[in-house]
C-alpha cells in the first residue's frame, strides 16, 4: 500500500510539468535528486568518490532521477556528463553512473579517456549486478558495490592502490517489510524539489523564448537567468558546488556516448 502510495506521489509530482535535466546542477559526487539515501550514505559515498579522485584523479558521479519523463536514459545520462563536466578537461577521465528509481533504467556513461579501462561490456556486466540490490530497494548497496567495483579497476590499470573510504557494511538479507515513514517523507521532499526545478526551468523556457523576440535582444539575458535561478556567468563544467570537504566541482570533461544501459 505504501509503495503504491508514493508512485503515485511520485506521478503527480512530475506530472505537471516537463523536466529540463539540462537545468540540474550538481550537490556533489553523488546527487540523490529521487531522495532514496540516507544523509550518511550520501556522506559515505562522497568521501569514497573524493578518495578516488585524489588517487587516480578518476572522476565518478552517481545520479539518482524520480523519473526518465520519458526521455531515453542514454540522452539524458550523456547530457548532465557533458553538462557538469565530469572527469578533468585535460584528459576526459569521468564516469557517470545514473539510476532512473521509477522507470528502473540505469546507464553508466563514460568518458573518452576511460574508455579503454571501461569497455562497453564490462559497464553492461557492472550494470546487471547491480540488479539484485536495485530489485531489493537497496540503492545504497547496489551504488557502493558499483563504486568498489570500478574504483578497483580503475586503480589497477593506473597501477595505484587504494584506502577503503566506505566501512564494511555486513552483508545479511533483510526481511521483506514496508518502507519506513521517513524514507516516504524523504522521497516526497526530494520529488517535490524535482518537480520544482522543472517548473522553474519551464518558466526560465518561456521567458527565454520571450526574450528571443524582443527588442532588447541580448540585453534581457541576464533577467532570464536571474529567474531561472542560473548563475550568468559560463564555465567550461560545473565548479565550485561544494558540498563539504569532499567535493569541489567537477572539471569538465566530456564523452562520446560510450558506456551500457540496463533495466531491474
Amino acid at each position: 500500500m505504501l509503495r503504491a502510495l508514493a508512485a503515485l506521489l511520485c506521478l503527480a509530482a512530475l506530472g505537471a510539468e516537463a523536466a529540463d535535466f539540462g537545468a540540474l546542477k550538481p550537490l556533489g559526487y553523488v546527487n540523490d535528486y529521487a531522495g532514496v539515501l540516507l544523509p550518511q550514505q550520501v556522506a559515505e559515498l562522497n568521501a569514497f568518490c573524493s578518495s578516488v579522485e585524489k588517487a587516480t584523479g578518476v572522476q565518478m558521479a552517481f545520479v539518482l532521477l524520480p523519473s526518465l519523463q520519458g526521455e531515453p536514459i542514454e540522452d539524458v545520462a550523456n547530457l548532465l556528463f557533458r553538462k557538469w563536466g565530469v572527469g578533468q578537461k585535460q584528459n576526459n577521465e569521468g564516469l557517470l553512473l545514473l539510476i532512473a528509481v521509477g522507470d528502473r533504467r540505469t546507464r553508466l556513461e563514460v568518458g573518452y579517456g576511460l574508455e579503454p579501462v571501461i569497455p562497453d561490456g564490462y559497464a553492461g556486466a557492472l550494470l546487471r549486478q547491480m540488479r539484485p540490490a536495485l530489485r531489493a530497494g537497496d540503492f545504497h548497496g547496489a551504488l557502493l558495490s558499483a563504486a568498489e567495483a570500478l574504483a578497483a579497476r580503475i586503480a589497477e590499470a593506473k597501477g595505484v592502490a587504494l584506502e577503503r573510504a566506505v566501512p564494511a557494511r555486513p552483508r545479511r538479507p533483510a526481511p521483506p517489510q514496508e518502507p519506513p515513514v521517513w524514507l516516504l517523507a524523504a522521497g516526497l521532499a526530494g520529488l517535490l524539489l524535482f518537480a520544482a526545478m522543472a517548473a522553474r526551468a519551464q518558466r526560465a523556457a518561456r521567458r527565454r523564448r520571450y526574450v528571443e523576440d524582443s527588442p532588447l535582444g541580448a540585453w534581457a539575458w541576464p533577467l532570464v537567468f536571474h529567474d531561472a535561478g542560473f548563475p550568468t556567468r559560463s564555465s567550461g563544467g560545473f565548479g565550485g558546488f561544494d558540498s563539504g570537504d569532499s567535493f569541489g566541482g567537477f572539471g569538465g570533461g566530456d564523452s562520446g556516448g560510450a558506456g551500457a544501459s540496463s533495466d531491474w
